[in-house]
């Protein structure tokens, strides 16, 4: 196990990459299981797209998050396995 800050930087990026694929994960099986309680939830973002024309170009930018139950378990699970990880 290294302690240098290289090591410290991959731990970050494991971290981050973990989180994703819990929240993925969860917001799959939140969505196609067929639990009522862990498919609530909300999402929040731009609903609708903001555009910028430039001229010669024009470039649309939109984000929105759907974020259930299962999702927030899955993040949860994440960080857990995060913390059995010997990096």
């Amino acid at each position: 196990m290294l302690f240098n800050g290289e090591s410290m930087k991959y731990r970050g990026w494991v971290l981050f990459f973990l989180i994703i694929i819990g929240y993925i994960l969860g917001n799959l099986i939140g969505q196609h299981s067929g639990i009522a309680f862990l498919s609530y939830g909300g999402a929040f973002g731009l609903t609708s797209p903001v555009e910028l024309n430039i001229g010669f170009m024009i470039l649309t930018f939109g984000l929105t998050f759907n974020i259930n139950i299962a999702g927030i378990i899955g993040i949860i699970i994440a960080f857990v396995c995060f913390k059995f990880i010997k990096i």
